[in-house]
C-alpha cells in the first residue's frame, strides 16, 4: 500500500496482457447524407397524420421555455445575444476543451468518490481501493472535525500522490486546520505546493441557507473565510470556497433558480472578501461551484454552459488582473431525492442520464449518488 497510487495505475495500463486493443477511428456518418429542416418537418409532419404539431410535440419547461422536438444550426442565427458567447461555453474559455486546472486533457473529467472520515486508516484504505478502480477525485468528509490533527492527516493521505488525483475536504468547520496540515506534510516530503489539487469546501453562506443558522455570527465566519483565502493562496491551485448549488435542485429548485442563487452567493462572497482586503482576483480563484443535475437533459446540459457565460460577464464587472483568475471550476452531483429503492435499474437510468448532462455540458468533475 506504500508504492504511490499514481505508479499502480500507470503498471495497470501498459500490461499488454489485460489492456483492451484501441479501435482504430471511423468516420461512422459518411454513408449518412445530410437532412435538410424541411425534410425532417416533412417526416415528422406525416408520422403526426395531422395532429397539431406545437400540440404534441412543443414542450413547455418549469422555466417557461418552448423546446422544440429539433434544432438545427440556422436556429442560432435569429439569436444576436449569442453572438460571440460560444467559447464561453467551454472550459478555456476558446471554444476547445484544452488543459484544465487538473493537467487532463478538458475532453476528460474528473470521477469522484465521496468519502466519511470516522476512521482515518478505514478512509485511507477505501480511498486507496477506488483509485484503482479509476477514481481519481477524492472528497473526504470529515465526521468529527475534533479529530482533525496533522498525524489523521497524514494517515488519510498515506500512498496518495497529490498530483495523482485530486482530494477534496468537506471540512466540517475545520478548514484552517487542514490546510495547515496539508502545508506542513508537503513541505515534509519535500513535495511542490502547486501539484495539490482540489479544494477544502468552505461554504458559510451555503450553511446559513441550509440550516438556518451559523455556531457563530455570519461577520466572524467572513472573517474566517478571508483569513483561509489568504492562508490557501500558498497552495497556489488549491481552492477554499464552495459555492454548493446541489442543495437547491436537492430542494426542488428549477435551473433558473439554482443558477440565480449561485450566482447571488457568489456576488456576495465576492463583495465581503474585498472588503476585507481580498483581491477579486484572489477571491475567484478561490471558489469551486458544485451543481446539482437532473433528469432535465437538454435543461441540464444548458445550465452548465449558461453557469460558464454568467460568471465570465460577473469577472468582467469586476475588471480583474488576470481574467484567468475567473476561470470556473465545477463539480457536478447527481441528485439523491428522485431516486426509487426499489427499482434500481431505473436508476441505473436516472444517473447515467444526469452524469451524461453534466459530462456534454463540460464539468470538470462528477459525483454519481
Amino acid at each position: 500500500m506504500k508504492k504511490l497510487i499514481t505508479e499502480k495505475k500507470t503498471a495497470r495500463l501498459h500490461d499488454r496482457k489485460t489492456a483492451r486493443p484501441y479501435m482504430k477511428h471511423k468516420k461512422l456518418f459518411e454513408n449518412f447524407p445530410p437532412v435538410s429542416t424541411d425534410e425532417w418537418m416533412a417526416k415528422i409532419n406525416a408520422d403526426l397524420r395531422g395532429a397539431d404539431f406545437r400540440e404534441k410535440l412543443v414542450w413547455l419547461t418549469r422555466e417557461g421555455f418552448e423546446v422544440m422536438p429539433f434544432y438545427r444550426e440556422e436556429d442560432l442565427k435569429h439569436l444576436s445575444h449569442v453572438d460571440g458567447l460560444l467559447p464561453l461555453m467551454f472550459r478555456n474559455g476558446e471554444g476547445e476543451r484544452n488543459t484544465s486546472d487538473s493537467g487532463r486533457a478538458a475532453a476528460q473529467w474528473l470521477i469522484r468518490q465521496d468519502i466519511n472520515v470516522s476512521d482515518y486508516r478505514e478512509a485511507n484504505l477505501k480511498a486507496l481501493d477506488v483509485l484503482m478502480k479509476g477514481v481519481d477525485s477524492l472528497g473526504f468528509i470529515i465526521s468529527d472535525p475534533e479529530s482533525v490533527s496533522e498525524e489523521n492527516i497524514s494517515v488519510l493521505l498515506d500512498g496518495i500522490e497529490p498530483c495523482g488525483a485530486e482530494i477534496n475536504f468537506l471540512p466540517n468547520g475545520k478548514a484552517r486546520e487542514i490546510i495547515a496540515a496539508l502545508k506542513s506534510i508537503m513541505q515534509r516530503k519535500g513535495i511542490n505546493p502547486s501539484s495539490l489539487r482540489g479544494a477544502v469546501e468552505a461554504d458559510p453562506l451555503g450553511l446559513l441557507m441550509a440550516d438556518g443558522s451559523l455556531c457563530i455570527p455570519l461577520e466572524d465566519g467572513l472573517d474566517y473565510l478571508a483569513s483561509l483565502t489568504r492562508e490557501t493562496k500558498a497552495l497556489q491551485s488549491y481552492r477554499n470556497i464552495r459555492i454548493r448549488g446541489s442543495c437547491f435542485t436537492d430542494s426542488g429548485c428549477s435551473t433558473v433558480q439554482e443558477l440565480a442563487f449561485c450566482f447571488s452567493m457568489a456576488v456576495e462572497y465576492l463583495a465581503q472578501l474585498t472588503e476585507r482586503g481580498i483581491s477579486p482576483d484572489d477571491a475567484a480563484s478561490a471558489m469551486k461551484f458544485s451543481f446539482g443535475i437532473g433528469t432535465d437533459y437538454f435543461m441540464e446540459i444548458a445550465k452548465l454552459r449558461a453557469a460558464r457565460i454568467i460568471w465570465d460577464v460577473i469577472a468582467d464587472s469586476y475588471a480583474p488582473a488576470d481574467k484567468s483568475s475567473f476561470r470556473m471550476e465545477i463539480h457536478s452531483v447527481t441528485r439523491k431525492w428522485n431516486d426509487q429503492p426499489e427499482d434500481p435499474y431505473i436508476n441505473m437510468l436516472r444517473t447515467q442520464t444526469e452524469a451524461m448532462s453534466a459530462i456534454i455540458g463540460g464539468t470538470d468533475s462528477l459525483t454519481v449518488n
